[in-house]
Formats: structure tokens, C-alpha cells, sequence
């Protein structure tokens, strides 16, 4: 038993002393990591997304689980940050940046003065949009900032690995919501007076999005601003500083989204006027105005709500039924049997001009016919048979009638019974 435990204990020594002399961009996920995306239904290699809140200072790591959303798999505290809550401007004001980013392999760098770093995308389509500088904006480790977000070197490793594996797996890139601070109604009302309230109502819509649907926005850029899971018209592209084009959204999205948001902004605006009413309040951290509003900026360009369009099932056409034995169209009379005789027609048949075929009514193209109301084919009256003379038969028994003809079958018949807003 203690030779096992002592066995166990040396290749656990081994490993970490395998994985530790690894190069650092190639040491594997922890164990304990493994063990977390497995009891949440991730893989290894399932795409990522990090969320940054500045004021909280902690770094998340979401993954998408095996519904296909995102859900949290880790949080790791920021060493350190550089600046204040708010966007970067200009290069060398040594501020961290916000907003929405997208890191590629490219950006990656296992060859660090920071032990490991990526690049974050810095400055985006936005950033060069409203004509703010920088470069080198980075995670890294070492514990050290000059404008960029810092972690310890352990934990930059792990977030290291878990964006190489998600590169491994087929992501193409991973975004990066760098916000000040979580934006809740509460946190809004807080900073209500920031000169950066307007900036971070735009993110707030970004947020929003990923809170309602744990997928990650699809970022464009319009008018200088952020816009969200829009998709362009035909024929139509995004152009950072002009007009938005004519964009579409499913109109679901944009429900969910307003019902969101509205409850949001009734919530901030009771906030706002408690703070105002609150005599323990400074006069100068008390709301500058009181109809300040967290709701989404519409944009000059038009967005276009659509709806998914319903499935049409078209159903089997009928076989047409076989006639029984016993029954024969009424312009066939018998011939004497032989072995060469066959029924011919007693004459040709009679189309009434009073009473045209009924033909089914086509359905619309985007609605389904149901199984049971297809329709037989029409049926054309025809002449009435010839008449049928008796014959006496040798026991005196009175003459039987022949079985009248049947009707003809009656025709079966059926009966069938985005917008658009400017924002």
C-alpha cells in the first residue's frame, strides 16, 4: 500500500515536473480546469469569450457549453490597471481601454517581456472612427502596467492556454468586452454625472445583448458608434463615419432587447431620484439632471424588424381509388362472351356544356394544404346508359330488374380559406 501511494506521489511529481518544463505557450490546461468544463458540459476546445470590469477588477473567462451558449468557466483577479475608469484617447495617456475587441492567433505572443501576452485589437474600427491613438494595448503577466490590463503570471498562462486550445478547436477569434464597470441600473446611476455616461450607455447596449442571449454581439461600427446584431440589406455595408445603411434584425431580438432595457431605465430613474432627494448626498454628487437616460441611441439609419418565415409542408397527392368488381361505368354494355370479345363503349360520350368540370382551387403558395382535403379529380357527367330489355325465363318466375346504376361520385373540393421603422 505505501510502496502504491509513494508511486502515485512520484509520477504526480513527474508530471508537474514534465509540464512545467514545457515551453510556457505550450503548458496544457490545469487538471482542475478539465475537470470544471466537463461538469458544465464544455470542451477543450469550445470557442471563448473574456469579459473585463474595471471597477470590480476581475477578468471572465466564458466558454460555449454543449447548448451552444456561453456560460462563466473562470474569474481571475487584475493585478493591475492602468489609468481610470473610461475610454483610451491618445497614445501615452496611459489608460486602459474599453470597448469591444476581437483577438486573432496573430496577436498572440509567446515571446513576451511579460511572460504572456496578447495583443487586444487596439484600436478597433470605433477607435480609429473618432481618431483615438495607441498601440501595444495588451493582457500580459508580470504583474505590470502601462496602459494594459495585468495578471499574474499564473493566471496569464491559464488564460494563455484556454485561447489556444479555443484556436485549436476552430475559433477563428475571441472577443474581449473591456467595460468600467458591471452596467446595472444601479452602476449607471452612480456615475450618471461621468462625462463618459453617454459612452457607456452605448456599451451598455453591447452588454445587454450578451446578458439576454449569452452569445457574444455582432459588433459594427456606424456613425461612429457601436452597433449591435445588425445584419446590412443586400447591396449594403457598413461605413464607420457616415449614415448606418439599412440594417435588419429578427424581430424577437429587438422585443426581448426593448422589454430589457425599459425595465432598466425605470429602475435608474428611481435610482436618480432618490440620490437627488438624499440629504446625505453631497450637492455635487447629486444628479445634474434628472431625465438622463440608459436606454439605446437610436441610429440615423433605418433598421428593419423581420420575422422568421413560416415552413410550408406540402402534403402527398392521393392515389386514385380502384374501382371494385362490381362496378362499371355506366356507357358499357355487355357483348356475348367469347374468347376474342372484350366490353366496348355502347356510344361516345356526351360532355354537357351546362355543367363544366370543377377543378380544386390552388392554394396559396405559403400555406400548407392539409392531407385530408385533397381534392379527386373532376368528374364530367356522361349519357345515360342504353336501355336494358328483360328476358322471360323458363320457370314463369317474374322478370328481375337489373340493379340500377350507381351516381356518378360527387368532385371533391377544398376550401383555402416587416414592418419597417426608422430608428
Amino acid at each position: 500500500m505505501i510502496a502504491i501511494v509513494f508511486g502515485g506521489m512520484l509520477l504526480a511529481a513527474c508530471n508537474g515536473a514534465l509540464e512545467s518544463s514545457l515551453p510556457k505557450h505550450e503548458r496544457p490546461v490545469s487538471a482542475e480546469l478539465k475537470k470544471a468544463m466537463k461538469t458544465k458540459g464544455m470542451k477543450l476546445g469550445s470557442p471563448i469569450m473574456l469579459r473585463i470590469f474595471k471597477e470590480e477588477n476581475v477578468l471572465e473567462v466564458w466558454k460555449q457549453d454543449h447548448t451552444g451558449k456561453y456560460a462563466l468557466l473562470n474569474d481571475y483577479e487584475i493585478c493591475k490597471w492602468s489609468g481610470k475608469k473610461g475610454p483610451k484617447i491618445k497614445e501615452g495617456d496611459r489608460q486602459a481601454p474599453e470597448g469591444f475587441y476581437h483577438v486573432t492567433p496573430a496577436l498572440m505572443n509567446p515571446n513576451s517581456s511579460y511572460h504572456l501576452s496578447f495583443n487586444m485589437g487596439f484600436p478597433n474600427a470605433y477607435d480609429r472612427a473618432n481618431d483615438r491613438t495607441g498601440s501595444f494595448l495588451m493582457i500580459h503577466g508580470a504583474c505590470s502596467s502601462a496602459g494594459c490590463y495585468s495578471m499574474t503570471d499564473e493566471y496569464v498562462e491559464e488564460i494563455y492556454a484556454l485561447a489556444r486550445e479555443a484556436f485549436k478547436g476552430g475559433q477563428k477569434s475571441f472577443q474581449i468586452q473591456a467595460l468600467p464597470f458591471r452596467l446595472t441600473p444601479e452602476n449607471m446611476a452612480k456615475h450618471v454625472n461621468s462625462n463618459n455616461f453617454e459612452f457607456w450607455t452605448m456599451l451598455k447596449e453591447g452588454s445587454d445583448y450578451f446578458e439576454l442571449t449569452k452569445q457574444p454581439p455582432k459588433v459594427d461600427v456606424c456613425e461612429k458608434r457601436y452597433v449591435f446584431n445588425r445584419a446590412v440589406a443586400e447591396g449594403e455595408r457598413f461605413s464607420t463615419r457616415t449614415e448606418c445603411p439599412l440594417t435588419e434584425m429578427p424581430r424577437s431580438l429587438a422585443t426581448a432587447f426593448a422589454i430589457r432595457q425599459d425595465k432598466d431605465q425605470q429602475r435608474f430613474q428611481r435610482l436618480i431620484k432618490q440620490i437627488n432627494l438624499n440629504p446625505f448626498v453631497e450637492e455635487a454628487e447629486k444628479p445634474r439632471t434628472l431625465s438622463a437616460s440608459i436606454m439605446a441611441k437610436p441610429t440615423i439609419g433605418p433598421l428593419k424588424l423581420t420575422d422568421p418565415q413560416p415552413a410550408v409542408v406540402e402534403s402527398a397527392p392521393e392515389e386514385p381509388a380502384e374501382e371494385s368488381p362490381e362496378e362499371k361505368p355506366d356507357n358499357i354494355t355487355e357483348a356475348p362472351q367469347s374468347s376474342d370479345s372484350v366490353p366496348v363503349p355502347s356510344q361516345e360520350p356526351e360532355i354537357s356544356r351546362d355543367a363544366p368540370a370543377v377543378a380544386p382551387v390552388p392554394a396559396p403558395r405559403d400555406q400548407a394544404i392539409p392531407a385530408s382535403a385533397s381534392a379527386e379529380p373532376a368528374v364530367v357527367p356522361v349519357s345515360q346508359p342504353v336501355e336494358q330489355t328483360s328476358v322471360p325465363v323458363t320457370d314463369a318466375s317474374p322478370a328481375t330488374e337489373k340493379p340500377k346504376a350507381k351516381t356518378d361520385r360527387e368532385a371533391g373540393q377544398y376550401d383555402v380559406g416587416s414592418r419597417m421603422f426608422g430608428s
